[in-house]
C-alpha cells in the first residue's frame, strides 16, 4: 500500500513555482546557516593550529604593531577636539582602526585565535589539538605584545610622535582609572564575546566585513571593556614612559584581560556557538 504523501515534506524545501536560478539563490542564501558557519570557522581554526611557529610569530608581531593604530588614532583625534563628554563618542571612532588593519589584513590576533582554534578541539578534543592550541596561544599573545611594547616603547621616546604629542598621551592615559584585577576581568569578558563575534559573523559578511568590525569594536570602546592587546599598548606606553610599576601594569590589567577575553571568547561564545551547532545538527538527524 503506497503512504499518502507528507504535505509537510516540502517545507523545507523551494517553492516548486521558483526558476531554476531563484532555486539557486535560495540556496545559496541557506548556506549561511549555524552549521555551515561553524564549520567555516572550524576549518579556519583547523589551519590555524597547523601553521608553523615562525610563521605564528611573524603574523603575530605584525598583529601587535599594527593594532597600535588604535591608540595612536583615538590620540590624534583627542588633541584635536575639546574637554566635552560629546568628545569621546568621537575620538573613540579611532578605537577600530588598528582592528581594521589586523582583521582584514589576516594577521594573527589573539582575540580572535581564542575562538577559532578553540572550535577543532570542541569537535573533536584529543590531548594533540589541546597542545596545539596552547602552542597557538602561547605564540600569538607573546607576539602581539611584543609589538605593542615596540610600538609603545618608539612612543615613549618619541621616535613615532612629538614632544607635544607626548605630552598629551602622558596627560591622557595618565587619567584612565585602572580598574583592580577583578574588574579588568569581569570587563574583558565582553570584549573576548565581541571579538569572537567578529569571528563567527565575517564568513556571512560578504562584503560589509569593514563595518562588521568597526561597528563591533567600537561597541568595545564605548564598553570601556578590557582588551588585553590593545590595553597592553596604553599600559606599555605608561610603563615605558615612567608613569605606572610593570607589576601593577601586568596583575591589574594584562593577566585579568587576558583570563577575562579567554572566557568570554573560547568559553561563552565559542563553546555555545558549537553547542548550538551539535543541537543543530542533532534535529536534523532526528528529522
Amino acid at each position: 500500500m503506497t503512504p499518502e504523501p507528507n504535505p509537510h515534506d516540502d517545507e523545507h524545501e523551494p517553492d516548486a513555482a521558483l526558476s531554476a536560478e531563484e532555486v539557486r539563490d535560495v540556496e545559496d542564501r541557506r548556506a549561511s546557516s549555524s552549521m555551515v558557519v561553524h564549520e567555516v570557522v572550524r576549518l579556519q581554526g583547523e589551519e590555524e593550529l597547523v601553521r608553523p611557529v615562525p610563521a605564528l610569530l611573524l603574523s603575530g608581531l605584525a598583529a601587535g604593531i599594527a593594532i597600535s593604530a588604535s591608540l595612536l588614532a583615538e590620540l590624534y583625534l583627542r588633541m584635536r577636539l575639546p574637554d566635552t563628554r560629546w568628545a569621546e563618542l568621537v575620538f573613540l571612532a579611532g578605537y577600530p582602526v588598528g582592528y581594521i588593519i589586523v582583521i582584514m589584513g589576516r594577521l594573527q590576533l589573539f582575540t580572535e585565535s581564542t575562538v577559532t582554534a578553540v572550535l577543532p578541539l570542541a569537535a573533536r578534543p584529543t590531548w594533540a589539538k589541546a597542545g596545539q592550541l596552547l602552542r597557538l596561544w602561547g605564540c600569538v599573545l607573546f607576539a602581539n605584545l611584543v609589538g605593542v611594547v615596540i610600538v609603545a616603547w618608539l612612543m615613549a621616546h618619541e621616535v613615532v610622535i612629538t614632544r607635544e604629542q607626548h605630552v598629551a598621551a602622558v596627560d591622557i592615559l595618565s587619567k584612565l582609572t585602572l580598574q583592580e584585577g577583578t574588574k579588568t576581568l569581569t570587563l574583558g569578558i565582553p570584549a573576548g564575546f565581541l571579538m569572537a563575534a567578529i569571528a563567527w559573523i565575517l564568513p556571512s559578511a560578504k562584503g560589509s566585513e569593514f563595518w562588521v568590525i568597526t561597528l563591533l569594536t567600537y561597541v568595545i570602546a564605548l564598553g570601556g571593556f578590557s582588551h588585553v592587546v590593545t590595553g597592553s599598548s596604553q599600559v606599555a606606553f605608561l610603563w615605558l614612559s615612567g608613569h605606572m610599576p610593570l607589576g601593577e601594569a601586568l596583575t591589574d590589567f594584562v593577566l585579568p584581560a587576558l583570563a577575562g577575553n579567554i572566557i568570554g571568547g573560547a568559553g561563552l561564545f565559542g563553546l555555545l556557538a558549537h553547542g548550538q551547532m551539535r543541537s543543530d545538527a542533532a534535529g536534523v538527524d532526528e528529522g
